[in-house]
């Protein structure tokens, strides 16, 4: 019984790691012009892929991890920039098109960034025998819950920023995803 409790706080402790990316980068994304219902089809979404993305990992095996690793770090990064900078530069724009939004492709590069990460817990998950279904069950509530509250936090910041909210959270979204390159 104190093994399965254990168990459960740390990944539990793991979900809520994990998570904050979605949280961080949730009010970045946060600062467009999000409905309610946007926000919670965007932490929905998230989620599914915080169940998905460490359930995919944990199949693959350990004969995969170390390559992966490296390769999930390096391939959010890239994302969180290209997000960030193509959200940045739409800030300048005297339309209110927008270059990527959080919905439709947007929405899946935002889900699957800030999800990368999961996929390489997953692999060592699957090394080490860990409940498959709690762990995933964890992940995928723990990122919604933590999404929704970074999207709203982020609304709500962009109400006090006006037409600056837009650039400052291309720059958030770009910081993290140098912060994934770097190894600091």
């Amino acid at each position: 019984m104190t093994s399965v409790i254990g168990e459960l706080f740390t990944l539990m402790l793991m979900a809520f790691a994990l998570g904050m990316d979605a949280f961080s980068i949730g009010i970045g994304m946060g600062m467009f012009q999000l409905r309610l219902k946007q926000i919670f089809f965007i932490g929905i979404t998230v989620g599914v892929f915080h169940i998905w993305m460490p359930l995919l990992g944990m199949m693959t095996g350990k004969f995969l991890s170390e390559q992966f690793g490296s390769i999930a770090a390096f391939a959010g990064g890239l994302l969180l920039i290209a997000l960030g900078i193509q959200m940045f530069l739409s800030s300048f724009k005297g339309d209110d098109t927008k270059v990527m939004t959080p919905v439709g492709f947007g929405l899946i590069l935002f889900a699957l960034s800030v999800s990368l990460d999961s996929f390489s817990v997953g692999l060592t998950l699957g090394i080490f025998g860990a409940r498959t279904a709690v762990a995933v069950i964890c992940f995928g509530i723990a990122a919604t819950i933590l999404t929704w509250t970074g999207l709203l936090i982020g609304r709500r910041v962009q109400g006090w920023l006006g037409s600056y909210s837009e650039a400052l959270g291309g720059s958030i979204l770009f910081a993290f995803g140098v912060k994934l390159l770097l190894p600091f």
